[in-house]
């Protein structure tokens, strides 16, 4: 690891991204005999303070200045020229010239990390380890090095807040990864542009076309398109549409039960239900003149649950949704303060497989004190017990954090509101299922047949009987539910980029699969298999065709 400093005690600039991950690293780096103790300065934002100790990296003596930003320092907007609406045709933005520029109320951040940067030798940057957060910390290398052009900077990948997380991240410092912030410079120049040239283009057009609705109401509403927010829009309304055209359809069944001093078994027929009600009444009557039921087969089977795949992020804020009632929103809230805390891992992961560097065993041992699950995390670290077993992955893994899982015990902390709880008990449950053994149940299936009718019921053992009660009975089709934000998040997840008309006109917006491409593009220009102007280039190609297109089409039908 190449030094600086001129033989002198090297300085280095730590950034992190959020205040509170700059308070909670400084602390666990400064608690080393050797720190000086931990001193606490004011910078240029009142937010962001700054926090300096001493610390040996790789035998190294560096002195540790730690600040941090608050999210991306930087936004992406057109040049002047082209900001105000009628500037130019809405087509023109596929091509206008865009910058990236430090907003006004970052200008205090800014000044911090130039003063800061100009007295270091070193930037070590902590930004959250995804792609989003990379892009954070070369929008921090471009202001600290018009500062200083000769940092040396090195980047902290971490995934907890906790020592052994932290102590090994500044241990094993790398360099930042261009690939990953070219990805999120490509997806926000894309969405800029789709989303300023739809913006524009149908709100401009829609306050033409029904002058009167806007005059009552406001004349400078503004019809936003987002391009994300867009397709999660089309999976509602598809749905909605399916639920309100829907026509019921009656149908008959017919039902089977038998009484015992053990209770009541249901059979169920085999046909599952008929939609002629002649029909299902010749077989029932057929049933009822021989109701005798015979026992034809008897089946005896072991059953597997699997455990579950790691957890995702998706799959956390599914589960948390059908379980708790809990909003995506209120998920990753609670989540990432557990993670503020060091009781779990970073809650943003598309990763469901855990790498062969993980000590599953050690998080594992951490839970052995819970009055709860406690006893269970002991038997799971039994070898004579037989209960554990290495997870199995997802397929999934997102070159950047591992999956959520706790890092730190905790058998309830007071200040936590019953969220925290659940969530945290939710991660910690199904870490511990990961690794564990399938559960195995033992399942008896057993068909009669009543007069040539089949059915089944899964259960007791039974020889012969005449049933208790045997019915025939009618229902209705039902429509298919609205979505949940557990099934929304099901749909998002496996990449079905539905793309919507209007709802109130049937335009198609653009084609389905279209942002799917684009992301599926986007990842390749994280690893490297396509370059960023190469995939802006043919986003922005198809884009504006399909822009261009539906300008047309809308035109035409509101002329």
């Amino acid at each position: 690891m190449a030094g600086g400093g001129g033989g002198g005690r090297i300085r280095a600039l730590n950034v992190a991204e959020k205040p509170s991950v700059a308070k909670a690293v400084s602390q666990i780096l400064s608690k080393n005999p050797s720190s000086g103790g931990l001193r606490v300065r004011e910078g240029r934002s009142r937010y962001n303070k700054i926090f300096e100790f001493n610390y040996a990296i790789q035998n190294q003596h560096i002195q540790m200045s730690f600040t941090s930003v608050t999210g991306h320092l930087m936004e992406l907007e057109f040049e002047d020229r082209y900001r105000k609406w009628h500037s130019c045709d809405p087509v023109d933005l596929y091509q206008a010239p865009v910058k990236k520029f430090v907003p006004q109320d970052k200008s205090d951040i800014q000044k911090t990390l130039e003063e800061e940067a100009r007295m270091c030798q070193w930037l070590i940057l902590w930004l959250d380890c995804d792609r989003e957060g990379e892009n954070i910390a070369f929008e921090v290398v471009e202001v600290c090095t018009r500062a200083n052009r000769n940092l040396n900077i090195w980047r902290a990948r971490f995934s907890a807040l906790i020592d052994r997380e932290i102590h090994y991240a500044v241990q094993h410092l790398i360099r930042p990864n261009q690939l990953f912030a070219d990805a999120v410079d490509v997806r926000q120049e894309i969405d800029l542009r789709i989303g300023a040239s739809f913006t524009r283009f149908q709100t401009m057009l829609l306050r033409d076309a029904f002058v009167l609705d806007f005059a009552s109401d406001d004349q400078n509403v503004i019809l936003s398109y987002g391009p994300c927010q867009f397709p999660t829009l089309g999976f509602v309304v598809e749905r909605f549409w399916e639920n309100q055209s829907h026509e019921p359809e009656e149908f008959w069944s017919i039902n089977c039960t038998h009484n015992s001093a053990e209770g009541t078994a249901s059979f169920n027929w085999m046909r599952g239900h008929l939609f002629d009600y002649t029909s299902a009444t010749i077989i029932y009557e057929m049933c009822i003149e021989d109701p005798t039921a015979t026992v034809t087969s008897v089946r005896q089977q072991e059953k597997l649950k699997y455990p579950p795949h790691p957890l995702s992020t998706i799959e956390l804020e599914k589960r948390a949704s059908r379980y708790f009632r809990m909003s995506s929103e209120q998920t990753m809230k609670v989540a990432e303060d557990l993670y503020q805390a060091g009781f779990i891992s970073y809650p943003r992961t598309e990763t469901d497989s855990f790498s062969e560097r993980t000590d599953l065993h050690t998080i594992v041992q951490e839970q052995q004190e819970h009055p709860t699950w406690g006893s269970y995390a002991q038997r799971l670290l039994d070898p004579e017990a037989g209960l554990w077993r290495n997870p199995s992955g997802g397929g999934h893994d997102d070159k950047a954090h591992p999956p959520i899982h706790p890092t730190k015990f905790s058998a309830g902390e007071a200040r936590w509101s019953q969220d925290h709880h659940r969530l945290y008990e939710l991660v910690v449950r199904h870490y511990l299922a990961c690794v564990s053994q399938p559960a195995i149940s033992a399942e008896t299936t057993v068909e009669i047949d009543i007069a040539g009718e089949q059915f089944s019921a899964s259960g007791r053992v039974i020889i012969a009987f005449t049933p208790t009660t045997l019915t025939l009975d009618s229902g209705v089709t039902r429509p298919p539910p609205l979505l949940s934000e557990a099934d929304l998040l099901s749909c998002m997840d496996k990449g079905e980029a539905l793309v919507m008309g209007y709802d109130d006109m049937g335009y198609e917006l653009w084609k389905p699969y279209l942002r799917a491409m684009m992301e599926s593009d986007m990842k390749a220009v994280s690893i490297g298999t396509k370059r960023k102007g190469e995939v802006l280039e043919t986003c922005l190609q198809q884009m504006k065709a399909c822009f261009v297109d539906t300008c047309k089409k809308q035109a035409v039908d509101l002329r």
